[in-house]
């Protein structure tokens, strides 16, 4: 088993740039994700999305498959996360340890995950616990949506481990 790192990727600070370089990475350290679309779609410092096609991700009910629509949103947190810890210059493994994924109604259009940065407090206490102890967790909350509305939230506690 290989061990995928966020140095591999550096992220420029130009809008045009980053967006290709997010989703270069993605691509890379997930190839599960070109199969199903996976697309980003904005990156704003607090914020990244990522979305899927209905056509690749969809299910026998005509709607998106329930796998493919946690799988964006656990995607949507690991890019964040990768995102914000690269800016940092902070190399490090990073993994998914708990995923809750609540479906509110069947997507049945593309849909996107917007994953957003905790609060202040919980982000510098993840990046103290990772600086001191060389591994940290934080929860990333995300929103799965489409065009009729929300289709579904997910909370997941991701783990950083410092590589250097």
């Amino acid at each position: 088993m290989s061990v995928l790192t966020n140095h591999a990727f550096h992220i420029h600070t130009n809008t045009s740039h980053v967006l290709t370089e997010i989703e270069q990475a993605v691509h890379s350290f997930f190839p599960i994700s070109i199969e199903m679309g996976a697309k980003v779609r904005a990156y704003d410092g607090i914020s990244v999305s990522i979305s899927k096609p209905l056509a690749q991700n969809i299910n026998h009910k005509s709607c998106a498959f329930g796998g493919s629509i946690s799988a964006l949103a656990i995607l949507s947190g690991w890019s964040l996360l990768y995102l914000k810890l690269n800016e940092l210059g902070i190399p490090n493994q990073l993994v998914i340890q708990k995923s809750e994924f609540n479906f509110l109604r069947p997507i049945n259009s593309d849909f996107v995950a917007v994953a957003s940065m905790p609060s202040n407090s919980s982000w510098e206490k993840f990046l103290r616990a990772l600086n001191r102890h060389g591994r940290s967790r934080i929860s990333i909350h995300s929103e799965v949506k489409y065009e009729s509305g929300l289709g579904g939230v997910h909370n997941g506690v991701y783990v950083a481990e410092r590589t250097d």
